[in-house]
């Protein structure tokens, strides 16, 4: 299962939960039940947001695109125009 953070939207802070793909989560009650959070003082109608995680659909450490010589301050071999 896919790892998703959201926002509360009255605290600001972020949490990170795992649920299916096909569950939306909208409300600070929702993120309490899959995350197992303790709803504390927030009111359970309070909105949540999910956060865009890019670096979770492709991890960078899966690219290898290696830093090209004039990057790294070596002499460019021409390749990439600079």
């Amino acid at each position: 299962m896919p790892i998703y953070d959201y926002r509360c939207e009255a605290t600001g802070k972020v949490f990170e939960v795992r649920h299916p793909m096909t569950l939306k989560l909208s409300t600070w009650a929702d993120l309490c039940d899959i995350g197992g959070f303790s709803e504390g003082t927030t009111p359970m109608n309070t909105a949540v947001t999910q956060l865009a995680n890019t670096d979770r659909l492709i991890h960078h450490k899966t690219i290898q695109n290696p830093e090209p010589p004039c990057m790294r301050g070596d002499d460019c071999p021409g390749h990439c125009g600079t």
